[in-house]
């Protein structure tokens, strides 16, 4: 079944939310949810590559997508930041995921006893499960994806996707 894409979006300095979304929506089509910027305080992982203060922020795309091109995806969004580099350095981080009614998989180019391997360097890392209402973390959750305010924009982007796929005419 088609699912929903998500990417969650890291930036810096003055690549500008706006363009960004350009960036994504030429390739995905429109977006039906732009989560609010947030600052991303979660680690200093990314400080020394995009540089203080980084901001981060969801999208979810109205056209669902087929799960099975989530590698494609993924090498698409390396595309996607590669074009915001400034001086060589990423500015632009992109992490895509897959969202369905009963999980989130992000996609990643970094391999992980529990990540699945797909296709030209992409693993896939189930990051949430759905149960009893709520996306919940699992052992290897990073932390910002374990936080209240991510679970509460996925769920929210959930609700939108359970609509998307409800069949006609049910309540």
């Amino acid at each position: 079944s088609p699912e929903k894409l998500v990417v969650g979006v890291l930036a810096s300095g003055p690549a500008g939310e706006g363009r960004v979304l350009s960036a994504l929506a030429a390739r995905w089509g429109p977006p039906d949810f732009v989560s609010q910027v947030m600052p991303f305080r979660f680690t200093t992982y990314y400080d020394a590559e995009m540089g203080p203060p980084i901001r981060r922020f969801f999208v979810a795309f109205a056209r669902l997508v087929d799960p099975a091109g989530l590698a494609a995806i993924k090498v698409q969004t390396n595309i996607v930041e590669d074009g915001f580099r400034e001086e060589g350095r990423r500015k632009v981080n992109l992490d895509p995921g897959l969202l369905c009614l009963s999980r989130f998989v992000l996609a990643t180019t970094k391999e992980s006893s529990h990540r699945v391997a797909l296709a030209a360097g992409i693993w896939a890392e189930v990051t949430l499960l759905f149960e009893k209402g709520s996306f919940r973390p699992v052992e290897w959750t990073y932390p910002d994806y374990r936080s209240g305010p991510y679970i509460d924009i996925l769920n929210t982007i959930r609700a939108i996707y359970r609509e998307q796929v409800r069949p006609a005419g049910a309540g």
